[in-house]
């Protein structure tokens, strides 16, 4: 057993970066790795993040982030944003660092949480659990949005970015994105890793559009309509806004959370999962405070 376990936490621990470098060190676990054939479902499992390419300025007033849904019916039963109070443990430039210029948001009114992901990114894998309880722990007047990333095409990111989007457009990404994630590292129908064998399928045998589309069937969506708005102008336009902004972020690896367009972490410079909830719902007070 204790060959399989070692072999999934270094798999779990290797970088993915741009030019197939690695780049960056993994955030303290707070918990073990699951064997790569059959990951863990997410939680706390510590991944080391994909890296970006190079940052560049985006186009004026591009927004790529998940739109927001109507306020929530429970948004006022919510508690509000937590005193904001600088002890001097969170530290800028260290933990969290300010994007300049500060980027708008998609939800005016609201303090943005976004998170910069990819479904084909283990990190983001590990680390989607970890969001799902971030985003029901946001105070009253926050909302917690995704922008896909692509900057693997080496790993088909492209091709779940435009999944995702297109989801987002036809109203079914909230329901299906644990599930998406689960079908890519788990069953691997959505992945370029075969599960059975645990190496990475020849590019001839990566998932398609269609593929995806077949996923999005039991969504209630219709194969034909989902192809039909994955490959039109409105989606190809918003996964072009989509890496402007991430750029404009200078997000350079997966999963980042951007906090109000004005503020980016990652596990790892939080110190580990745990720190990075911390430190968003500490910025989140900051924002609130007006500070």
């Amino acid at each position: 057993m204790r060959l399989p376990l070692l072999c999934a936490a270094l798999i779990g621990l290797a970088a993915c970066g741009s030019g197939n470098t690695d780049s960056a060190t993994a955030p303290p676990a707070a918990s073990t790795a699951a064997p790569a054939a059959t990951p863990a479902s997410p939680s706390t499992a510590a991944s080391t993040p994909a890296s970006a390419t190079t940052a560049a300025p985006a186009a004026s007033g591009s927004t790529a982030s998940a739109p927001a849904a109507a306020a929530s019916a429970d948004d006022d039963n919510r508690p509000a944003a937590k005193p904001f109070v600088d002890d001097g443990k969170w530290v800028e430039g260290k933990h969290y660092f300010r994007i300049d210029p500060v980027q708008p948001t998609s939800t005016p009114g609201k303090i943005e949480v976004t998170e910069v992901f990819s479904y084909g990114c283990p990190a983001c894998f590990q680390f989607h659990g970890v969001v799902d309880e971030l985003a029901k722990s946001l105070p009253k007047g926050a909302v917690m949005t995704y922008t896909p990333a692509s900057f693997r095409p080496d790993e088909n990111w492209p091709l779940l970015q435009r999944a995702y989007l297109t989801a987002q457009a036809l109203g079914v990404d909230k329901q299906s994105h644990d599930a998406f994630f689960d079908a890519v590292f788990k069953s691997g129908e959505l992945g370029i890793m075969d599960q059975q064998s645990g190496k990475p399928k020849a590019q001839s045998a990566w998932p398609t559009i269609d593929d995806v589309a077949k996923f999005y069937v039991k969504y209630g969506v219709k194969a034909d309509e989902f192809v039909a708005t994955a490959n039109s102008f409105t989606i190809n336009t918003k996964m072009k806004r989509a890496d402007e902004l991430i750029r404009a972020y200078e997000v350079d690896s997966t999963p980042t959370i951007v906090v109000n367009g004005k503020y980016r972490l990652t596990p790892i410079t939080a110190g580990g999962y745990p720190q990075a909830v911390e430190l968003t719902q500490w910025l989140v007070s900051k924002e609130a405070a007006g500070k």
